[in-house]
């Protein structure tokens, strides 16, 4: 008796491990819609898992994971098929889409996509790693002084679009600081700006030098306000003080001036002497 149920014991266990063995499949990404994906937007994946109409393929299931910069927008993250899905008028293979949220903060480039799926039961779970192609519509700026002026206080800050991408409602901001006292409005609206297009914005301020931090704000191209600070260098030796000339300049005048006024003293007194002398001699030439 006990070496019956030892026998079939070993059957049941050989035959489910020939079962498992047989049950062999296959997980593929078959299209990606948009592509590439946008930050701050849905992407829509469709997986595609072949031998699932193996009769061994029972209870097959399928398992996208949330992580950044992926999160589900509806339905589930695991999906399950509880028989094959084989008919003879129909396609064997098992389609499953996701429809997917891309994080705002997502990065240019390739992100991991990870899935994970089993058929029977979850003691051998198969991970997948996907790579999804994203575009991000962050842009880039350089930013710089263009021109200050001590007598009229305006400052002009040149802004350039490095990025591959436009921007719109573009505005500059000056918060305040210890290099910079800024005379009326601290916020200037440049519009939109192209990218390798630059711009400027004219502000009125006293400023020392140092540094000067700049805010930049903008919508990007899939709608997304944005911020994002620069700091951009005042060394007043780049620029002319016109006070500072217009004093100098009369300083020279005044130099002149009574350089002259010395000039014209000693030339006026050196004559005098002459006439007193020569005045002299022609009276002592008369006695």
């Amino acid at each position: 008796m006990k070496k019956r149920l030892l026998i079939v014991l070993f059957l049941f266990v050989f035959s489910f491990t020939l079962v498992s063995a047989t049950c062999d499949l296959g997980v593929s990404l078959i299209n990606q819609d948009p592509y590439p994906a946008i930050p701050n937007h849905e992407v829509e994946l469709v997986f595609q898992v072949t031998g699932v109409e193996n009769d061994d393929c029972r209870n097959v299931a399928f398992e996208v994971i949330e992580k950044f910069p992926f999160s589900i927008i509806e339905g589930e993250l695991v999906r399950t098929l509880k028989e094959n899905t084989y008919t003879s008028s129909y396609k064997r293979e098992w389609m499953i889409p996701y429809d997917l949220f891309v994080d705002p903060n997502a990065l240019n480039g390739e992100s991991e996509l990870i899935t994970k799926y089993y058929a029977g039961t979850e003691d051998k779970i198969t991970t997948l790693k996907f790579n999804i192609s994203i575009e991000d519509s962050r842009a880039e700026f350089e930013t710089y002084i263009k021109d200050y002026s001590y007598s009229t206080k305006e400052l002009t800050l040149e802004i350039l679009n490095i990025a591959d991408v436009d921007v719109e409602a573009l505005t500059i901001e000056i918060q305040k600081q210890k290099n910079i006292d800024v005379r009326g409005t601290n916020r200037v609206i440049v519009g939109d700006l192209d990218s390798n297009e630059y711009s400027s914005a004219d502000f009125k301020a006293d400023i020392r030098d140092g540094e000067i931090t700049i805010k930049i704000s903008y919508t990007d191209q899939v709608g997304i306000r944005r911020e994002v600070d620069q700091n951009v260098l005042f060394e007043s030796s780049y620029f002319i003080n016109e006070e500072t000339k217009k004093t100098s300049t009369w300083n020279y005048i005044l130099v002149i001036i009574i350089l002259g006024l010395l000039i014209w003293w000693w030339i006026r007194r050196k004559n005098k002497k002459k006439k007193e002398h020569h005045m002299r001699r022609r009276g002592s030439a008369r006695f």
